[in-house]
C-alpha cells in the first residue's frame, strides 16, 4: 500500500522586520496675557525655560542620531571565486583585447557541438586568423551587432537541435533573443553548421532557424548552411563541410592558408609532485568536495548522490538483461513530474582505464593539471583540475566511443610507423579513400581509443595529449518510470544492458547500463550511489484528467508510462474524473521479457488502465508490433482521437518504431476520417502543435 501525500510549492519567506513606533508629546507654549509693554520687562521664556527647552531638544536630537542605522548589505566575495569581470559578458571586447576576428558559438547538449566549435576555432590560425569558441549562455548576444567593428570578422554557429525541434539548454536565451529582437545585424558575416538526426521529426530545426533568422536581421551569410546527420555519419558531414568552408573563407577575406598542418596544443601539462590531496578533484563536476558535502540546489554541475534502494532484473529469461532501479532522493529537495528525465553520470570500466595506463606506460595516480595556453579563455581546463589521470579517464573522458577524425589527425605524429601516420591522417581528410577507411576501420569495426592503440603498436602518444583530445563523458538521460504523486522520495529507472561483440571480436559494453547493472543495493554504510539531477520535459499528461490518453511504448519505452499510470491511479483515488487510459506496449516473448507484467495486469484489473494491448513480437511465426495493434483497434482509436480529444504519447525507438506508429495513425485518419495522405499528415501535425501528439524518442 502506498501512502499518498500532496506536496506543494516551496514558499520562500522574507524575514519579518519589526517596526519601532516613536510617540512624542506636543509642547504647547502658553499665550501670554500680559500687555506688550510688560513683555519688554518680562521675557517670554525665563532662563530656566530656555535651559529646559535646550536640554529636551538636545536629548531628542541625540536620540534620533544615536538610533542604529540600517546597515547596507555588504557585497560578499566568495573566497574561492574571482570577482566577475566584464569580459565574461562582452565577447566583442574580449575579441578586441586578444586580437581575434572569428567567434564560434555553440549550442550543445551532449558536447558534440562544443567539440566542433573548438575544432573550427583552432583551424583559424592555419589561415592567418584567430578564433575563439564561445558558449552563448556566457555572453550578451545582443552585442552581435557590434561584430562589424572588428575587421574581417566572422561569427560561426554550431547549433544542435534538441527534443522536438528545440534549442539546447545553453542556447535557449540566444534563441529567445533572436525571436524577440528587431535589431539590425548589417555588416555581420556569419555561417551555420547544424547538428541533428534525420530520424527525428524536426531535423536540424534549430540550425535552420538561426541561419534564416540572422539573414532576416540583415547579417550576411558567407557560406551555406551545413547539415550534420547523426543518424548517418555526423563526423563525415562536418569534415566535408569544413574542408569546403575554409577555402571559401580564404577567398572571401583575401587570405591564404599558412600551410601549417602541425598539431597545435591548447593545454599545457603541469605535474603536481607535492600537493595537498584535499585540493585534488576525485570525480566532482563543479565544486571541489561536493560529493562529500552535498548542498542543494542540484543540477548538471552539482548532481545529487542518490542511494540505490532497488536494482532488480525485469526479464524472467532470455539472453538480455532488463533492469529496474530505484534511487532515494529523500532530503534533497529535488522535485520531478511524470514525464521528466533523470540524468545520471556514469563512470568508465576500470579494466579499460587500467589497460590504457598499462599500454601507455604511465602511473595513473600521478596528479596533474592541464592548463589552457590561452589565458583569456573562460575554459581554464578541459576537465576539473588538478586531478589524476585515473580520475580523468574514469569520470571525465569518453574513452568508449570511436574517436573522431581530428583525434586521429592530432595523434598521427606520435606513430613511429610511417604507414600508420599516413593512414591516420588520411582518415581525417574528406578524400573518398580516407572517408572509406575511417568508416571501415573505426566506425564499422567499432574501435575505441584503446582498440586503436592495441591495433597500431607504433602509436604511443603522451597521455596528457590524449586526455586533451578526448571528448567529455556525458550524462545519460532516462525517462523516469514513476510518479512523484505516488513516490515523492524515489525515482525509478528502466533500462536494458547494452552489450555486443564487434567485428574485431572485442566485447563492447554500454558505459551507463553496465555501470547501473553493477549498482548493487547494500545494507552497510557504503551504499551504492548514483550522481543525478532532473531534466524537465514537455512530455506531460493532459491538464484535464478527463481527457483520454493513448500511450505507445514498446520495450523500455514503457518507462514514462509507468509514471503516467501511477498518476492516473492516484487521481482516481482522489475522486477525480479520469478519462480512458489505453496502453500499447510490446516485448519479444511473453514468458521472457514482458516488462512490469504484474503491475500492468493489476492496473487493468482495477480499472486504472482501460485497455492493455501487448504485442509479443516473436511468439508467433509472423512478427507483431505495436503499430499492428493500433490498426486492429482503429475504430476505438479514431473515436478517442477525433471525438473525445485524446492525447497521444509515443516513447521508444525513433528510427523505426516512432515512424511506423506515425504512419499507422496517418492510415487510420485516411480510412476513418476520409482524408487524403496529405490531409492526414496535416491532421497529425496539428495534433502535435496543440500538444496532443507528444514523442519522447531516441535513436
Amino acid at each position: 500500500m502506498f501512502t499518498f501525500k500532496a506536496t506543494g510549492r516551496n514558499v520562500v519567506q522574507s524575514p519579518k522586520h519589526s517596526a519601532l513606533c516613536v510617540t512624542m508629546a506636543d509642547v504647547e507654549a502658553e499665550s501670554s496675557t500680559q500687555p506688550e509693554a510688560m513683555e519688554e520687562e518680562n521675557p517670554l521664556f525665563s532662563n530656566l525655560d530656555l535651559f529646559l527647552f535646550t536640554l529636551i531638544a538636545g536629548l531628542i536630537i541625540y536620540w534620533f542620531m544615536s538610533r542604529k542605522k540600517a546597515e547596507p548589505i555588504p557585497e560578499f566575495k566568495k573566497l574561492d571565486q574571482p570577482a566577475p569581470s566584464t569580459q565574461e559578458t562582452s565577447f566583442i571586447e574580449k575579441m578586441k583585447k586578444t586580437g581575434r576576428n572569428i567567434v564560434v558559438f555553440y549550442g550543445s547538449q551532449t558536447g558534440t557541438g562544443e567539440e566542433f566549435a573548438n575544432r573550427l576555432s583552432k583551424d583559424a590560425q592555419r589561415y592567418g586568423m584567430k578564433g575563439m569558441a564561445a558558449d552563448p549562455e556566457e555572453y550578451d548576444m545582443s552585442e552581435l551587432s557590434r561584430l562589424a567593428e572588428i575587421g574581417n570578422s566572422l561569427a560561426i554557429f554550431c547549433m544542435a537541435t534538441y527534443g522536438e525541434g528545440d534549442p539546447t539548454d545553453n542556447a535557449q536565451d540566444f534563441y529567445d533573443w533572436l525571436q524577440e529582437t528587431d535589431g539590425q545585424l548589417d555588416g555581420v558575416n556569419y555561417t551555420v553548421f547544424a547538428l541533428g538526426n534525420k530520424t527525428y521529426e524536426h531535423y536540424n530545426a534549430m540550425g535552420a532557424y538561426v541561419d534564416k533568422r540572422l539573414e532576416e536581421l540583415g547579417a550576411k551569410r558567407v557560406f551555406d548552411l551545413g547539415m550534420g546527420d547523426d543518424d548517418g555519419n555526423l563526423e563525415e558531414d562536418f569534415v566535408t563541410w569544413r574542408e569546403q568552408f575554409w577555402p571559401a573563407m580564404c577567398e572571401h577575406f583575401g587570405v591564404e592558408a599558412s600551410g601549417e598542418d602541425s598539431s597545435v596544443r591548447q593545454y599545457e601539462l603541469k605535474e603536481h609532485n607535492d600537493i595537498n590531496m584535499n585540493k585534488v578533484y576525485t570525480g566532482e563536476l563543479g565544486r571541489l568536495k561536493s560529493f562529500e558535502t552535498q548542498k542543494p540546489p542540484f543540477d548538471a554541475k552539482n548532481p545529487f548522490l542518490a542511494p540505490v534502494t532497488v536494482n532488480r532484473k525485469l526479464n524472467k529469461a532470455g539472453d538480455r538483461h532488463l533492469m529496474h532501479l530505484e534511487v532515494d532522493i529523500t532530503g534533497s529537495k529535488i522535485r520531478y513530474e511524470s514525464g521528466d528525465h533523470v540524468a545520471v553520470y556514469p563512470t568508465n570500466d576500470t579494466v579499460i582505464v587500467n589497460r590504457l595506463g598499462q599500454i601507455l606506460g604511465v602511473d595513473l595516480d600521478s596528479v596533474i593539471s592541464l592548463n589552457n595556453l590561452d589565458e583569456e579563455s573562460n575554459k581554464k581546463h578541459p576537465f576539473p583540475c588538478p586531478t589524476t589521470y585515473r580520475t580523468a579517464l574514469t569520470h571525465y573522458l569518453d574513452i568508449i566511443h570511436p574517436p573522431r577524425t581530428n583525434v586521429l589527425y592530432e595523434l598521427a605524429q606520435y606513430a613511429t610507423d610511417l604507414k600508420d601516420q599516413e593512414n591516420m591522417r588520411k582518415m581525417a581528410s574528406s578524400a573518398p579513400e580516407g572517408k572509406a577507411l575511417y568508416q571501415s576501420f573505426v566506425l564499422e569495426d567499432n574501435r575505441n581509443i584503446l582498440a586503436i592503440l592495441e591495433d597500431l603498436p607504433s602509436l604511443r602518444p603522451p597521455i596528457d595529449h590524449l586526455c586533451e583530445l578526448m571528448p567529455r563523458l556525458q550524462a545519460r538521460y532516462y525517462s523516469i518510470a514513476s510518479s512523484s504523486k505516488v513516490h515523492p522520495n524515489s525515482i525509478h529507472i528502466c533500462a536494458v544492458l547494452v552489450e555486443y561483440t564487434t567485428k574485431t571480436g572485442r566485447l563492447t559494453k554500454g558505459v551507463a547500463t553496465t555501470w547501473l547493472k553493477n549498482k548493487l543495493v547494500a545494507d552497510n554504510a557504503h551504499k551504492s550511489t548514483v550522481p543525478m539531477y532532473i531534466r524537465k520535459s514537455q512530455f506531460r499528461l493532459p491538464f484535464k484528467a478527463s481527457n483520454p490518453v493513448i500511450m505507445v511504448g514498446p520495450g523500455t519505452g514503457i518507462a514514462p508510462f509507468m509514471g503516467f499510470i501511477q498518476e492516473r491511479g492516484w487521481l482516481k483515488e482522489q475522486g477525480k474524473e479520469v478519462g480512458e487510459t489505453v496502453l500499447y506496449c510490446g516485448c519479444r516473448h511473453k514468458e521472457e521479457d514482458y516488462l512490469y507484467q504484474e503491475e500492468l495486469e493489476e492496473a487493468e484489473k482495477t480499472g486504472v488502465i482501460t485497455k492493455l494491448n501487448v504485442a509479443f513480437s516473436r511468439d508467433q511465426e509472423q512478427k507483431v508490433y505495436v503499430q499492428h495493434l493500433l490498426r486492429t483497434n482503429k475504430v476505438d482509436l479514431w473515436r478517442q482521437i477525433h471525438t473525445d480529444n485524446a492525447h497521444i504519447y509515443i516513447c521508444g525507438d525513433a528510427r523505426n518504431m516512432a515512424r511506423d506508429v506515425q504512419t499507422a495513425f496517418y492510415e487510420i485518419a485516411e480510412e476513418l476520417g476520409g482524408m487524403t495522405r496529405t490531409q492526414a499528415t496535416d491532421y497529425i501535425k496539428k495534433l502535435m502543435t496543440k500538444g496532443r501528439y507528444s514523442q519522447d524518442v531516441w535513436s
